[in-house]
């Protein structure tokens, strides 16, 4: 069953925060995002149907090191990982994705309750009815909810012994304030014998940023695009895709990888409600990832209630998964 949440609330792709929404209509975020001085589209929007499937795809090219990094600490660790966590928890997977992730670990784990939730509804469908055929024994639900600004587990979600599952690094999408904002609310869904687990990519050679956000077959391209094409769909506007081109890199200054998308033309773009005229060059900034030091990773979880028990480290290509206990309130 999907139980669907759906709120327009999300982080801000850029630093501008004129154009937040509260719970705005989607076509009304979109619209001040458009028309912001520094034209912005949330993340979130990256990931309709086809945009997960897309990203599905990243995980596997060869420039993408965090899915592997990450799943390679998970194999090494996973026992230690279930010792630390404990056996039996309410599973909570935060961007579920295809699921993939968190049901590697359902044998060591052995979670009573597993929720998956993400913002893509239909495809986090998919996903949960493969799984439920892998595993009958253990409760499932799917939760259709844009969770990055408020979120409040539903009714026949167990509040026992809450592990909140967020994979992948996706807090680097949020700027650090925003990070802290987001760990506090998720801190009150936890109780007080729940947890995190965590993955935080680390600082690294802004070559290997570079290209992870880049990659040679155009895959992260496609996938960055897509997202001109589902504003299309949900504002009735008339993006020409072949207009635009990706451009992902490594900020130093700000510690973080920036997506954008850039006009190969001047060009009038026109929607429900508005209309923008862009300028060859011009860029519509799509997403960031933040990269941390170990210190600053623990202290952001730190300072949301969390005490970080155990960190796990690649050494070979920096990433953290951290497993952290949620403090007496």
């Amino acid at each position: 069953m999907i139980i669907l949440m759906l709120t327009s609330c999300t982080s801000e792709s850029t630093d501008n925060s004129a154009a937040k929404g509260g719970n705005a209509h989607p076509a009304a975020e979109l619209h001040a995002s458009l028309n912001a001085p520094q034209a912005w589209i949330s993340p979130k929007f990256l990931y309709d149907a086809l945009g997960s499937k897309l990203f599905e795809a990243i995980c596997e090219l060869p420039e993408y090191y965090p899915t592997r990094t990450e799943a390679a600490l998970f194999e090494r660790h996973g026992a230690e990982i279930a010792r630390i966590a404990g056996q039996g928890a309410t599973l909570i997977d935060l961007g579920a994705g295809n699921c993939a992730k968190a049901a590697s670990l359902f044998p060591l784990l052995q979670p009573a309750q597993y929720v998956a939730v993400d913002i893509s509804s239909e495809f986090l469908h998919d996903a949960l009815a493969r799984l439920r055929q892998r595993f009958p024994q253990i409760d499932m639900q799917a939760i259709g909810m844009d969770f990055s600004q408020e979120f409040v587990m539903p009714e026949g979600v167990s509040d026992a012994r809450r592990l909140f599952f967020y994979p992948g690094s996706s807090i680097g999408n949020f700027t650090p304030d925003e990070a802290q904002a987001f760990l506090r609310r998720l801190r009150l869904q936890c109780g007080d014998d729940g947890a995190i687990l965590i993955g935080i990519d680390l600082v690294k050679e802004a070559a290997l940023l570079d290209a992870a956000y880049d990659d040679a077959l155009g895959v992260t391209a496609a996938f960055n695009l897509n997202i001109l094409r589902h504003v299309n769909t949900l504002l009735g506007a008339d993006f020409d895709i072949r207009a635009w081109r990706h451009h992902g890199f490594y900020n130093a200054a700000r510690g973080r990888v920036e997506m954008h998308l850039e006009a190969t033309r001047d060009q009038d773009v026109h929607w429900h409600g508005g209309a923008r005229q862009f300028k060859i060059g011009e860029r519509i900034h799509t997403e960031n990832s933040y990269k941390y030091q170990p210190a600053d990773a623990i202290g952001l979880l730190e300072r949301c209630g969390f005490e970080a028990t155990r960190v796990w480290t690649d050494p070979q290509c920096p990433f953290a998964v951290i497993h952290a206990q949620a403090l007496p309130q």
